[in-house]
Order: structure tokens, then sequence, then C-alpha cells
């Protein structure tokens, strides 16, 4: 059974509010034996210890191969001795691999001007993996959380980017060495992470939409899972703060539709540990023939 985890570990940031990475790997360890982890909000620089949570993250998973994508890359708030600021801070995400990785895609999502709205530009990391059941394509996202707008407009592109490493899954490139020597895109995808949507919303309904060309549209695993069962709730279910939400869904992985039928398990862990959102978990039939 091939098992992919995806989380929004807010840097290490638990709802007590201390950062500790040590207790978000020990709850992925509870959690399963992962094939494939996705996390989103992975800081160097950004927290009070100004910690490279990149490489620690790195050390911490030995035995997978993890490849980052930055979404914001920015000078600190410091000033050195000339005047000029310090070293630039990075925020982003990464994936980890049990599995060989053939290639590894960084894709900008559109970030269009909204001076009333506080936003950050955002990213998708897609990589092809080699895995027991065949190739497989991962997409690790963290869409915009303040601006619809941004958000319907990062939903467009990851449509226009399934679509295209659809099409290129179906007609391989022209041998070539060097750069030119690129590996194939798989057909049967997924894709996780943190979409900052509500299920049913306009953009849920927009990224399950059917495509006029042939390519294979996302489904919901949850929705294939648990069918006819409401979403298990995602963020807020241990927030102290007694003016909170009441806990919702953010956290989603999508499976293309020729993938459906392989989806045997969705599950949140409901832990009190770690940060703000939950572990989300994916069991898919995609071993050895």
């Amino acid at each position: 059974m091939f098992k992919l985890v995806t989380w929004n570990i807010q840097s290490g940031r638990s709802p007590d509010g201390k950062t500790d990475l040590d207790r978000i790997i020990a709850c992925l360890d509870r959690l399963c034996s992962f094939d494939m982890l996705c996390v989103q909000e992975v800081s160097d620089g950004y927290t009070d210890q100004s910690e490279n949570q990149f490489a620690m993250l790195r050390e911490r998973l030995p035995g997978y191969t993890g490849i980052e994508a930055i979404a914001c890359e920015a000078a600190g708030a410091g000033t050195g001795a000339d005047g000029g600021q310090h070293a630039l801070r990075r925020f982003g995400m990464m994936v980890f691999s049990r599995h060989p990785v053939l290639q590894a895609l960084r894709h900008s999502l559109p970030w269009p001007p909204e001076p009333e709205v506080m936003s950050m530009p955002r990213m998708a990391l897609e990589l092809t993996v080699a895995a027991p059941g065949g190739l497989l394509r991962v997409t690790s996202v963290h869409l915009e959380y303040f601006s619809q707008r941004q958000r319907l407009a990062q939903v467009e592109r990851l449509r226009e980017l399934h679509r295209e490493a659809s099409h290129h899954a179906r007609c391989p490139p022209a041998p070539g060495r060097g750069p030119f020597a690129v590996p194939p895109r798989a057909m049967p995808a997924l894709l996780a992470g943190d979409f900052n949507m509500l299920p049913g919303s306009p953009e849920h309904q927009r990224l399950l939409a059917p495509f006029s060309d042939g390519t294979q549209p996302w489904r919901d695993c949850w929705q294939l899972a648990q069918p006819g069962r409401r979403h298990a709730p995602t963020v807020g279910l241990h927030d102290a703060n007694p003016n909170a939400a009441a806990p919702f869904t953010f956290d989603y992985v999508f499976a293309s539709a020729d993938l459906a039928g392989r989806v045997r398990r969705v599950q949140v862990d409901a832990s009190e540990q770690g940060s703000d959102h939950q572990a989300l978990l994916v069991e898919l039939d995609w071993g050895a023939a």
C-alpha cells in the first residue's frame, strides 16, 4: 500500500505556540511509515530561533529524498554594520520520497495584485517518482489564505499544469542529452496540500470540474474513500481560544480519475500534538504488480 501524508506544519509551531520540529517528527512516526510526505510552511530564518528547517527536516528523515520549493525569499529585518540587511530568509514547502525521484518541477502560482489584502507568493512543487506500482506524479501546494480571487487564479493554474502534464505523459519528449534528456511525466497523479478552501466552495468545485480535452479530472480522495460523509476537519481541532471558529477543512489530497479506484483509506490525525493543522493520510493501492 502506497501511503502519502500531507501536513501544514506551520514552521513546527504547535497550538501552544512552541516551535519543536522533533515533536512534528514524533507525530509522523506515530501516524504511519509513509512513502511520501508533503509539508507546507517550512521556514529558514522566520522563527524566533532563525533555524533552517529545510536542513533540519532532511537530517530527521534519513532514507528519504527531500526536495524543497521556496515561495518567499526576502531580506530579514536586521541590518549589518554597513547598513545592509542580513541574509535572506526563506519560506516554502518540502516533499520527501522513499522512492526514486526522477524529476522535480517548481511552478510559481498566480499572485494578482490586491493592495487591500495581505498576501504572499505561492508555489506548487511537482515530483515524478518511481513508485512500486509505476510512475506517479505528486504535486504539493499551499494556496492563498486571505484572497479568494488569488486562490481561484491559483486553482485555475493548477488545472492548466495538470492538463499540460497529462499531454506530456501521452506524448513523451523526443530523445535528448543533458538537460534535454527529460524524464517522463506520469499520467497517474496526486495533488496534496493546504488549499485554504472549504469543501463545496467555488474553488473546490472548480478544481474538480471536468476537462474538455480528455484530461483525467481531479477527484477528492475523502469523497472517494468515504462517499456521502462530511469531510473531517483539519484545522482548529485544538484551538484554546474561546472565540475561535469551529474546526473546519482546508487540507486535501486529490487523485486523478484514473487512480480513483485505487484509493483505499483517508485518515485525519486528530492528535493534539504538532501544528494547528492536522496531518492527512491517504493510502493508495499502488504497489508492485
